[in-house]
């Protein structure tokens, strides 16, 4: 089993929207919508990977990253092998923009991006991870960044 600590961002533009990506599993399976980001290198900060996962993802290279909102722990196939992966959440504020994806790699398994507004996101028929996405932004967006994360969300497909 791989053990991989990772960073999303969680992209929201004034219009009280969010940024997500549509992943097509290399494996097969159905495609997911997730917030961008990735897996932290040897010794590289969570913010240091966030601005080089945007940028490889995005083209987004001028963002302050903001507070942690969630965390979780999920377990899962991907590629053939086992990964188990510690992943936080931060927000991040930009106006909307066109995504523009820099790594040709990424672009492999990335199949689209879509500003959905969070008011929508309960309703969604397509999978969103992590599932509870719409409470997770409700939440911040009513209440502001919680003062200590919730106990982590264990995941395992």
């Amino acid at each position: 089993m791989i053990h991989r600590r990772a960073i999303r961002a969680l992209i929201i533009a004034p219009q009280r929207e969010v940024l997500l990506m549509r992943i097509r599993p290399p494996h097969g399976g159905d495609s997911f919508w997730i917030a961008p980001g990735g897996g932290i290198e040897g010794d590289e900060t969570p913010e240091a990977t966030l601005k080089r996962e945007l940028a490889e993802e995005l083209g987004l290279t001028e963002f302050a990253p903001g507070p942690a909102v969630w965390r979780r722990h999920h377990t899962f196939n991907w590629g053939g092998r086992r990964i188990s992966q510690k992943e936080q959440y931060r927000i991040v504020h930009a106006d909307r923009f066109e995504p523009v994806m820099a790594d040709k790699v990424e672009a492999k398994v990335l199949d689209c991006f879509r500003w959905w507004r969070v008011a929508d996101l309960s309703e969604a028929r397509e999978r969103l991870t992590p599932l509870s996405l719409a409470d997770i932004l409700e939440r911040y967006l009513r209440d502001g960044a919680p003062g200590e994360l919730r106990a982590e969300e264990v995941l395992i497909d």
